[in-house]
């Protein structure tokens, strides 16, 4: 028990420490604020909620690797962060993949968060729709995602070149968009399971949402 207590605390040291090097030196000092807004919004934000409403561990892990992927795409932007440019020679990719690896996170870690403040907080809990309308949630935030991009182009010109990233791909926003929505449901399918084990164990999933699930399928 006090290990679970110390791990939440670690991981957002971790992540604060993150922010703070990448803020050193970055390679476009608007792009990484627009990139990394979300963590210095997010955190101090779960910091100030947490004796109230305290994360469950996978969802604590997932929001801290999600905020590490936005650091590291602030710091280089997207289209510049070393591993993508592994990636792409690798496997001999025309771009830099790394944006895609982002816009899959932005499915797959709040397809979590979602799932956990529906289950404690709404008539959801035990439903079949919990699964469907946690997917139609996570795709909703990534077309908003692409309105502020489009809001980016259109109030900073080409000095919203590095923030949008497209690389010179007229899909971009399509595909920005359906890798979030790849991700959402692939973080459905593997890790539900666990998910219901650990609110479980934090006293906050009733047994109607399995029986519920188990009739569904």
């Amino acid at each position: 028990m006090t290990t679970s207590r110390k791990f939440p605390p670690m991981l957002a040291v971790a992540v604060f420490l993150a922010l703070a090097l990448s803020g050193l030196q970055p390679h476009d000092r608007t792009t990484w604020v627009m990139e990394t807004c979300w963590v210095m919004v997010g955190l101090p934000l779960l910091v100030v909620v947490w004796r109230r409403f305290p994360l469950s561990p996978l969802l604590c892990c997932l929001l801290a690797v999600h905020a590490l992927v936005l650091i590291v795409g602030g710091h280089y932007t997207y289209s510049e962060v070393p591993l993508g440019h592994w990636l792409q020679d690798a496997l001999d990719l025309s771009r830099n993949p790394y944006d895609r690896i982002g816009h899959l996170m932005q499915g797959f870690a709040p397809a979590i968060l979602v799932r956990e403040l529906l289950v404690r907080t709404s008539p959801l809990r035990g439903s079949a729709w919990l699964a469907p309308l946690t997917v139609c949630a996570c795709l909703a935030f990534s077309a908003f995602f692409e309105m502020i991009e489009w809001w980016s182009a259109l109030a900073g010109g080409s000095a919203a070149d590095a923030f949008l990233a497209t690389q010179g791909d007229p899909w971009d926003t399509q595909w920005d968009m359906a890798c979030a929505l790849l991700g959402a449901i692939v973080s459905l399918l593997l890790l539900s399971r666990v998910h219901d084990r650990q609110l479980a164990r934090y006293g906050t999933v009733v047994e109607e949402q399995r029986s519920t699930e188990r009739q569904a399928v």
